[in-house]
């Protein structure tokens, strides 16, 4: 099993900056990926960013450039760092880590076992 917990969401305005901070515990070890979703109500969940445990990292299209995902193994931390936020970034962002993810498929949902409680992004214009 593995727990994970979100923190760092809040409001800003449009053009400011949020870093999100995933936590995770338990049988750590057995994950290959960390990844950020998003969903906004009515929509579907969509992958934002991903991190492989060697430390090869993929993203959407639509934040490539201003979202930065990191990890701090020692602190089995998984980081968001989005900058330049706009009103199409707002939604709940979830943590999710995934024992065999594929890199050509990294924003399957089917492959991510284990999820956070999301945390709420709010980005006024």
């Amino acid at each position: 099993q593995i727990q994970l917990v979100e923190s760092g969401g809040g409001s800003v305005q449009a053009g400011r900056s949020l870093e999100l901070s995933c936590v995770a515990s338990g049988s750590t070890y057995k994950s290959n990926c960390v990844a950020w979703f998003r969903q906004t109500s009515g929509k579907k969940r969509e992958g934002v960013a991903a991190i492989f445990a060697g430390g090869t990292t993929q993203y959407a299209d639509s934040v490539k450039g201003r979202f930065t995902i990191s990890q701090d193994t020692a602190k089995n931390t998984v980081y968001l760092q989005m900058n330049s936020l706009n009103s199409g970034d707002t939604g709940v962002y979830y943590c999710a880590a995934g024992l065999s993810v594929l890199p050509w498929a990294v924003f399957d949902l089917l492959d991510y076992t284990y999820w956070g409680q999301g945390t709420q992004v709010t980005v006024s214009s």
